[in-house]
Protein backbone atom coordinates (compact mmCIF):
# COMPACT_ATOMS: atom_id res chain seq x y z
CA UNK A 1 0.00 0.00 0.00
CA UNK A 2 2.72 2.38 0.74
CA UNK A 3 4.63 1.74 -2.20
CA UNK A 4 0.98 2.15 -4.14
CA UNK A 5 0.82 5.93 -2.44
CA UNK A 6 4.43 6.54 -3.73
CA UNK A 7 3.96 5.62 -7.19
CA UNK A 8 2.65 9.27 -8.44
CA UNK A 9 5.24 11.15 -6.71
CA UNK A 10 8.08 8.72 -8.06
CA UNK A 11 6.11 9.27 -11.62
CA UNK A 12 5.97 13.11 -11.60
CA UNK A 13 9.51 12.90 -10.83
CA UNK A 14 10.80 10.99 -13.61
CA UNK A 15 9.76 13.69 -16.33
CA UNK A 16 11.89 16.49 -14.11
CA UNK A 17 14.98 14.21 -13.12
CA UNK A 18 15.06 13.21 -17.08
CA UNK A 19 14.93 17.18 -17.79
CA UNK A 20 17.93 17.82 -14.88
CA UNK A 21 19.52 14.87 -16.40
CA UNK A 22 19.35 16.20 -20.18
CA UNK A 23 20.43 19.88 -18.92
CA UNK A 24 23.73 18.88 -17.52
CA UNK A 25 22.57 19.03 -13.72
CA UNK A 26 23.79 15.92 -12.37
CA UNK A 27 27.31 16.68 -13.93
CA UNK A 28 27.98 18.64 -10.27
CA UNK A 29 24.89 17.92 -8.12
CA UNK A 30 23.94 14.89 -6.53
CA UNK A 31 21.01 14.49 -3.82
CA UNK A 32 22.51 14.04 -1.22
CA UNK A 33 26.49 14.32 -1.02
CA UNK A 34 28.51 17.25 -2.62
CA UNK A 35 30.03 16.76 -6.06
CA UNK A 36 31.10 19.37 -8.06
CA UNK A 37 28.37 21.61 -6.31
CA UNK A 38 26.00 21.43 -2.92
CA UNK A 39 24.35 18.35 -2.71
CA UNK A 40 20.19 18.84 -3.10
CA UNK A 41 19.58 18.11 0.48
CA UNK A 42 22.05 20.95 1.31
CA UNK A 43 20.28 23.32 -0.86
CA UNK A 44 16.84 22.41 0.52
CA UNK A 45 18.40 23.06 4.23
CA UNK A 46 19.79 26.41 3.09
CA UNK A 47 16.51 27.52 2.06
CA UNK A 48 14.15 25.53 4.31
CA UNK A 49 11.11 27.41 4.85
CA UNK A 50 11.99 30.69 2.41
CA UNK A 51 9.82 31.61 -0.33
CA UNK A 52 12.93 30.92 -2.96
CA UNK A 53 11.76 29.31 -6.01
CA UNK A 54 12.18 32.58 -8.50
CA UNK A 55 15.31 33.29 -6.92
CA UNK A 56 16.84 29.93 -7.22
CA UNK A 57 15.50 29.73 -10.91
CA UNK A 58 17.47 33.25 -11.41
CA UNK A 59 20.70 31.61 -10.03
CA UNK A 60 20.27 28.77 -12.29
CA UNK A 61 20.24 31.23 -15.07
CA UNK A 62 22.45 33.36 -14.53
CA UNK A 63 25.45 30.94 -12.80
CA UNK A 64 27.23 32.38 -10.23
CA UNK A 65 29.65 31.73 -7.45
CA UNK A 66 30.67 32.16 -3.80
CA UNK A 67 27.62 30.67 -1.88
CA UNK A 68 28.40 27.04 -1.50
CA UNK A 69 32.60 27.51 -2.20
CA UNK A 70 34.65 28.94 -4.99
CA UNK A 71 33.76 26.69 -7.99
CA UNK A 72 31.45 28.85 -10.31
CA UNK A 73 28.61 27.41 -11.56
CA UNK A 74 27.92 27.66 -15.02
CA UNK A 75 24.52 29.91 -16.58
CA UNK A 76 21.52 27.63 -17.83
CA UNK A 77 20.08 29.41 -20.51
CA UNK A 78 16.47 28.16 -21.93
CA UNK A 79 17.84 26.39 -24.60
CA UNK A 80 19.79 23.98 -21.98
CA UNK A 81 16.08 23.46 -19.66
CA UNK A 82 12.84 25.04 -20.50
CA UNK A 83 11.09 27.32 -17.79
CA UNK A 84 8.75 24.88 -16.94
CA UNK A 85 11.24 22.12 -16.13
CA UNK A 86 13.39 24.68 -14.34
CA UNK A 87 10.74 25.50 -11.79
CA UNK A 88 9.68 21.83 -11.57
CA UNK A 89 13.43 20.75 -10.36
CA UNK A 90 14.00 23.80 -8.10
CA UNK A 91 10.33 23.09 -6.35
CA UNK A 92 12.06 18.96 -6.71
CA UNK A 93 15.05 20.40 -4.90
CA UNK A 94 13.75 22.35 -2.44
CA UNK A 95 11.70 19.29 -1.54
CA UNK A 96 14.99 17.06 -0.75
Amino acid sequence: VVALALAPVAASAAPVDDAMNKAGCMACHTKDKKLVGPSFKEIAAKYKGQDVVAKLMDKVRKGGSGVYGPVPMAPNPPDKINDADLKAAVELILKS
